[in-house]
Parts: structure tokens; C-alpha cells; sequence
């Protein structure tokens, strides 16, 4: 049995990106490139992207979730992140892991993610 602390009370559900980095945004247009076949929307602007994390050595590490565990591209997902990003000037690697803390939800789409699916 593990020990699971819970996090500090304050400490975001989902960690920063680093959008300071001269990468972010070419990354966040990367990720902006895939879509869940199944809605009309890219994966960025559902919020599936939860964390960009860009290092000095331009190491990429992509937090990301699903809008559901049964989702029938779970398996296929990341390596299509992957496959926008790593192609990119300057990116050195990329990982991208499949998150469920905390759960997607629809209040995490951008307006536009909003807009485009009728919810607005």
C-alpha cells in the first residue's frame, strides 16, 4: 500500500507551463495541429494539453489528458502529439504522458473550443 500525500492546499491541480520559453508558442501551435477524431475541435483549445514544460537543453514534456480513459485513441494520442512537436526547430525531444489527475471536464475548453461545439 502506498503512502499517497495529498498536495499542498494551494498547489495548482496542474502544473505550469513554461510560456516564457522561445519555443512555447511554437510548440502550443504544434499541439494545436492534432484532433480527436471524434470532435470537431483541436486538442489544445478542448484543454486536453495540461502542461508544456520546455528546459534549457529544449526538452519538451507534454502533460496531457483525455476527455475520457475509454477514449478509443487513448493508445494513440500522445504519439500524435509527439509527432507535431518533435519536428519543430530547436526541439531536442519530446515525451508526452497521459494524465487523469485531475479528470478532464468540459469547463477546461477554451471559448473558442466553446463556440465551435454549440455550448455558447
Amino acid at each position: 500500500m502506498t503512502d499517497q500525500t495529498p498536495p499542498l492546499e494551494g498547489t495548482p491541480l496542474i502544473a505550469p507551463s513554461t510560456t516564457d520559453h522561445p519555443l512555447y508558442e511554437q510548440v502550443v501551435e504544434a499541439c494545436r495541429s492534432v484532433y480527436d477524431p471524434e470532435i470537431p475541435v483541436n486538442i489544445y483549445e478542448l484543454g486536453l494539453i495540461y502542461t508544456i514544460d520546455i528546459n534549457d537543453q529544449n526538452e519538451v514534456d507534454i502533460k496531457m489528458s483525455l476527455t475520457a480513459p475509454g477514449c478509443p485513441v487513448a493508445g494513440e494520442m500522445p504519439g500524435w502529439v509527439a509527432e507535431a512537436v518533435e519536428p519543430l526547430a530547436g526541439i531536442k525531444q519530446v515525451d508526452v504522458a497521459l494524465v487523469w489527475e485531475p479528470p478532464w471536464g468540459m469547463d477546461m475548453m477554451s471559448d473558442e473550443a466553446r463556440l465551435e461545439l454549440g455550448f455558447m
